[in-house]
């Protein structure tokens, strides 16, 4: 390591919470909260004044007290998501409840607003700072835009959470609900986590299976029911790869099922939180939910995410059947190769293993055989190179004798939550400064009570401090990719090279975030944003040099040859009609359930019966329904995390962001995606703003006009 970064200008967070030091100081934060918002309105009167409702009056103190709980509060709700303590995991629980609860107080305080509406009158009115950036005229200093856009964003907060309501029952009520939903997204998000199923089966019936993922599974005890048998997980590493290669119909079909239905007490959480969003957007006066969530983001309207799910779905619609009778073709040759009964139908359970299938035989592609070139550690180092060459920064792997000299415990273990976490320090490279950027954690394997799905997790934000020095990030990935074994490290399938660069994605989001104010650094953007960044930076995983630059067989540690990467690009857009109907699903499921005409309509919906019907009729992918079960046969929504956790009326997001990452991509880096003169350009223009600027004028900044889908329908192959 060379001796510019030995000494970071920062230490690392630590992670040395006990059960009570996490709950100790989940309330010592609240403390310090409530008698900073006590001063404030103690030595601000309530009317507007040009000497006393100013921004660093009233909003100096907040911002110091919300920087300064950013760097522990993410924390210690953290170790819910990766402890592999439960009883860690359980007070990271209770004090998320305990912030949360306690931030529906503080959002519900009239007096505290009655200060902040008078802070916004003596800058001329929402209208005014939102027209003039805060540059408003009279006696008052005028306020840079950020500071502009944060006193418009807490003033609209204070509204809709129920400052506009008469005081009385009704706002209690309002505050009731609020609290309700922080407990059901706390209580929904645990039972994904701690979920612990599995089916076990025979080896035959696991027929097809990679031996590899056999060997390392669960044996049933000799004399027990189980003799003989191994235990199949729900955790994505033993899930995909059964439902790619099982030969047996029924045993996918069982997988299928019961993966559907391996949180079911979710269910009912489900239900009770679209309906008490809905009542609660109604007591504001919108018309529901989505109308509340969408007026500040990009698409701003429920028809407008309408109009574009609609569309798409109309322009998909005739690939998506065309994609099917292929696949349909495919497996009446197979299962008569196999000898197993044709019943004419294409069954979800049937689409990994009939994707994987036709592009083994089509393309002459084993995904098995392009996962030796792409071994985890090496993988990782490849991506971080590109991001040092593209972006400026340098990455620089901590052992544990740095992680000991920088921890301020002086203990190596003190830093990580896990011995299996990786650390970096991040800098900027020669070109940029050689100034220090911040942390990058990388957590990439399962465990039980772990976080099940891929994601980052900023744990401490960035800001400007009151001295005027920089407080730098500290982010995270969580993933859950297969552990090595004795034999073979950790090999990623090109689709979850893809995952990782996109989760990378978001890391660079993080470390490259520079804003004023910590709550709108790095990916704390509007949701149907906030995909874009990483969404773009997919399609480094399908140039040929990058994927070339990106491999290294685990054995000899030679790069992809040719062949097998020109046969991987052209399957790019397999079965890309399929995949963005399934994608259509979850965002026209989730406006069914967030946009319904009535709050009596959404009492009578039967939502499990809409999530499975709604998915039939989208994809055209056929269910347990069409062999005489009843649509009740699932409950999906209660599997996944997103509609509960803050992309309620937002999934449509995923879609819609990739309408601008698509036009970035070909607008800029199509033709050369190494181009570091661009990547730079991107870093300062786009991920360093993050939140600070209505995220329209970002896009218009780095593409030098208004974006458009033409790229986006392009590149799926189907005409705007």
């Amino acid at each position: 390591m060379a001796d510019k970064y030995k000494n970071p200008p920062q230490a690392p967070p630590t992670f040395t919470g006990t059960k009570e030091s996490i709950l100790a100081d989940a309330k010592a934060i609240c403390d310090r909260t409530r008698a900073m918002l006590d001063k404030v309105v103690a030595d601000v009167p309530p009317v507007a004044d040009d000497s006393k409702t100013t921004f660093d009056t009233v909003f100096g103190p907040q911002v110091e007290d919300e920087n300064g709980v950013s760097l522990s509060a993410h924390i210690l709700g953290f170790y819910q998501y990766v402890s592999a303590d439960s009883e860690l995991r359980d007070a990271s629980t209770e004090a998320t409840r305990l912030m949360d609860e306690f931030g529906i107080e503080c959002n519900m305080r009239e007096d505290v607003f009655k200060v902040v509406d008078a802070t916004v009158q003596t800058y001329g009115g929402v209208d005014a700072l939102e027209s003039t950036g805060g540059k408003v005229g009279g006696a008052v200093t005028p306020l840079n835009p950020e500071s502009a856009r944060l006193l418009v964003r807490e003033h609209k907060g204070y509204i809709k959470n129920g400052l506009g309501l008469p005081a009385g029952p009704e706002r209690d009520r309002f505050k009731e609900i609020k609290k309700r939903l922080s407990q059901i997204q706390i209580n929904f998000q645990k039972n994904l986590n701690e979920e612990n199923g599995g089916i076990w089966f025979t080896r035959e019936e696991l027929d097809g299976v990679p031996a590899d993922l056999i060997d390392g599974l669960d044996k049933g005890e000799d004399g027990s029911d189980n003799a003989g048998k191994v235990r199949l997980s729900f955790k994505y590493p033993d899930l995909f790869p059964a439902l790619k290669f099982a030969k047996n119909p029924d045993t996918r079909r069982r997988i299928f099922i019961d993966n559907e239905n391996k949180c079911n007490g979710n269910a009912a959480l489900f239900r009770e939180a679209v309906l008490l969003r809905d009542e609660a957007a109604r007591m504001l006066g919108y018309p529901n939910h989505a109308a509340l969530r969408l007026e500040d983001k990009m698409a701003k309207d429920v028809k407008t995410v309408d109009d574009f799910l609609g569309d798409l779905r109309n322009r998909l619609a005739a690939g998506g059947v065309k994609e099917i009778d292929h696949l349909l073709a495919l497996k009446k040759a197979d299962t008569t190769e196999l000898g197993l009964p044709f019943d004419g139908n294409y069954y979800l359970w049937d689409h990994r293993y009939y994707d994987r299938l036709m592009i083994e035989k089509e393309f002459s592609i084993d995904e098995n055989e392009i996962a030796e070139y792409f071994p985890l550690r090496a993988t990782v180092a490849g991506m971080l190179k590109i991001f040092e060459e593209l972006f400026g920064f340098v990455f620089v792997e901590l052992g544990p004798e740095e992680r000991a000299r920088i921890s301020p415990t002086g203990r190596a273990e003190d830093i990580v939550w896990h011995e299996d976490v990786i650390v970096f320090s991040v800098w900027d490279d020669k070109s940029e400064g050689e100034g220090f950027v911040g942390y990058l954690y990388l957590d990439l394997h399962p465990r039980q009570g772990k976080y099940g799905h891929a994601a980052n997790f900023n744990m401490q934000p960035g800001f400007k401090q009151t001295n005027g020095t920089r407080r730098y990030p500290a982010t995270a990935l969580v993933c859950n990719f297969s552990k090595p074994t004795p034999t073979k490290p950790s090999l990623l399938k090109h689709d979850e090279v893809v995952t990782l660069f996109h989760e990378l994605g978001h890391g660079i989001h993080d470390l490259a975030g520079r804003t004023e104010f910590s709550r709108f650094h790095g990916t704390s953007t509007v949701r149907d944003f906030v995909e874009a960044p990483s969404q773009m930076l997919e399609n480094w995983c399908w140039s040929p040099p990058q994927i070339k630059a990106l491999s290294s067989h685990y054995e000899s540690g030679k790069p992809i040859p040719d062949a097998l990467v020109e046969k991987l690009v052209a399957t790019k857009h397999v079965n890309d009609a399929l995949f963005n109907l399934r994608q259509l699903h979850f965002g026209m499921f989730d406006m069914m359930v967030h946009a319904p005409e009535s709050h009596a309509a959404l009492e009578a919906l039967e939502i499990s019966s809409v999530y499975n019907d709604l998915r039939a009729q989208i994809s055209g992918i056929k269910g347990p329904e069409a062999q005489g079960e009843p649509s009740t046969w699932g409950n999906g929504q209660a599997c996944f995390g997103h509609l509960i956790g803050g992309y309620d009326a937002g999934y449509y997001g995923y879609l819609y962001s990739q309408v601008y990452s698509t036009d970035m991509f070909y607008t800029v880096f199509k033709a050369n995606p190494m181009n570091g003169t661009e990547g730079r350009r991107y870093r300062h223009t786009v991920l360093e703003r993050g939140g600070s600027q209505d995220e329209m004028k970002t896009l218009e900044q780095f593409l030098g006009r208004k974006p458009n889908g033409d790229a986006f329908y392009k590149d799926l192959g189907i005409t705007a």
